[in-house]
């Protein structure tokens, strides 16, 4: 027998409910009501008093815990209200298909038939998503006692799985097969629709720059002759905010510091397979860097010093890169003179007439506060020293937020992880900072086959492997392997990014090349090795030595 279970649609996610279990709990609440009615006609007439409490048609679930629900106590005064608490209380335990309450003389018999448990959870109808990424998302499980809320709510996060590949038309309908010995198969029939893809994007108040650049800086893409191999145009609602961010940098890097994403509207076709997305914008005006100072009420600050540091020229477009880059080099200039907790803060005064911005850079003091430890959580492969050395700081070093973003940056930058999150907490004083790194790992290695063939060099073969975790100590492991007829062409590569505990890469390299045309009468060989050293030259600059060394033989 094929039964739905109970519910109705719910909302945009469109989970279809079923009749029979449906029925089932509507006719307990219909029983509740019915109940209520008849008991609140005879409350004038009379109170109960039960001696005596009897439970039916459990199996699973001991007495107790149903009259634990159901709170009555044996010859206490109750009245229809009571009784139909009770009754409420232990339909919303949620252990029972349904409940019903029987008063016979001094005894009280509650009746109650459990939710079958569950045998096995399949899902069907789908082709884009596999089985075991779905079922990772669902909280019902065998042998344990079927639940219609949790259903549901595995049907919803099955929806807004296929909600974030593009598919919006997609429905996710649960059903129940009854089986013996109060058993049900749960399955998950689904109906995946076509994928939505974003047939157009417009832009509205873009003055400066025209449609075709500023979808260029979007993540998401609109529809072309690509549309069948390039993923990026079906729609994604999680992508929208982080175009808006998009948007936003995209512009305040060029000047524009009162830009905003005023609105983004999303219009979905009559039939359901394309959208139309909207982004309404105000631009403002771009402006310009104005007057550079430094100040301080430090009396030990040397001003012109700090003003000499500064890479920003009057007249140059505005950019918070540049800001943030000025305010990073002051406060190493502090450190590098001995001074900590020193903190640099921009002061803004804007010309509107000019339309430029001044910027007064003040040297201030902050607040002592310290490093108490550094917790690294979620790395179940990569080694906490991987993580520690993206820190300039150490524990017992004086905090410095800015340094913390930094760190946070270089950890996403490894590109080891799928999330980062980073922030600080107050520590064991109110002097102390506990910094917490929480990360999720990702898939870092790559393993690929090829096979061509041609005319002249014949069948070839291509076997190539990488990985930039390598047993999770941050360095990178690579070969490559190339062959045809006629040639051929090996690399194992190796790179050790903290050479000696230092900010020194370490690189070595062998290969092997072999060439045997039939243009040439003879063959050659070549077999090396390749030795590099990189190391950090300013900011964002890095410096690499070289050494390579081959013996190269020709063959008659």
């Amino acid at each position: 027998m094929n039964d739905k279970l109970g519910g109705g649609a719910a909302g945009r996610r469109q989970i279809m409910g079923s009749d029979k279990a449906g029925w089932a709990v509507t006719a307990s609440l219909v029983l509740a009501v019915v109940f209520s009615v008849m008991m609140a006609g005879t409350a004038f007439a009379q109170d109960f008093r039960f001696s005596r409490f009897v439970v039916e048609g459990n199996q699973r679930v001991d007495a107790s815990t149903v009259l634990s629900y159901a709170d009555l106590q044996t010859g206490e005064v109750l009245s229809a209200a009571d009784l139909n608490t009770a009754f409420q209380d232990i339909l919303a335990s949620g252990l029972f298909e349904t409940v019903s309450l029987d008063p016979q003389g001094s005894t009280l018999v509650i009746t109650v038939e459990e939710w079958p448990t569950i045998n096995r959870i399949s899902i069907e109808g789908n082709r884009r998503l596999d089985d075991e990424d779905l079922l990772r998302l669902v909280r019902s499980s065998p042998r344990r006692v079927y639940s219609p809320t949790t259903a549901e709510a595995d049907a919803d996060a099955i929806v807004t799985a296929y909600e974030t590949q593009g598919y919006l038309a997609a429905t996710v309908e649960p059903r129940i097969i009854r089986r013996s010995d109060n058993r049900v198969d749960l399955v998950f029939e689904i109906r995946e629709g076509r994928v939505v893809e974003n047939e157009r994007v417009t832009f509205i108040g873009n003055r400066s720059y025209s449609e075709r650049r500023l979808r260029r800086v979007l993540e998401t893409k609109q529809a072309n002759f690509l549309r069948s191999i390039v993923g990026r145009d079906s729609f994604v609602a999680d992508r929208i905010e982080f175009d808006r961010q998009l948007l936003t940098d995209f512009y305040r890097a060029r000047g524009f510091v009162d830009f905003e994403v005023l609105s983004v509207s999303t219009e979905l076709s009559r039939e359901r397979n394309a959208t139309f997305i909207t982004f309404n914008l105000r631009e403002g005006q771009s402006y310009d860097f104005g007057r550079i100072t430094v100040s301080s009420d430090l009396p030990d600050i040397d001003t012109e010093r700090y003003l000499d540091e500064i890479r920003i020229r009057p007249g140059r477009t505005y950019t918070p890169v540049a800001v943030d880059s000025t305010i990073t080099r002051l406060e190493l200039l502090a450190l590098r003179e001995g001074r900590d907790f020193i903190r640099v803060e921009p002061r803004v005064t804007r010309n509107d007439a000019a339309l430029t911005l001044d910027i007064e850079f003040n040297v201030t003091r902050g607040e002592r506060v310290f490093v108490e430890r550094i917790d690294i959580e979620g790395n179940q492969t990569t080694l906490d020293r991987v993580i520690r050395r993206q820190f300039r700081i150490v524990e017992g070093d004086p905090f410095n937020p800015r340094e913390i973003r930094a760190a946070s940056e270089r950890i996403r930058a490894l590109n080891y992880f799928a999330d980062v999150q980073v922030a600080s907490r107050e520590g064991s004083a109110p002097d102390q900072v506990v910094i917490d790194v929480d990360v999720e790992e990702r898939a870092t290695g790559s393993l690929g086959f090829g096979a061509s063939f041609s005319s002249d060099a014949g069948a070839g073969l291509t076997l190539s492997f990488s990985e930039s975790n390598f047993l999770g100590r941050g360095q990178s492991l690579s070969f490559d392997i190339n062959t045809t007829q006629d040639s051929g062409n090996s690399q194992i590569t190796f790179v050790e990014p903290a050479f000696l505990g230092r900010d020194l890469a370490l690189s070595l390299s062998a290969f092997l090349i072999t060439s045997d045309t039939n243009n040439a009468e003879f063959s050659t060989e070549r077999l090396g090795g390749r030795v590099a050293l990189g190391f950090a030259a300013g900011e964002d600059r890095r410096l690499q030595l070289r050494y390579e060394i081959s013996q190269d033989e020709v063959l008659g």
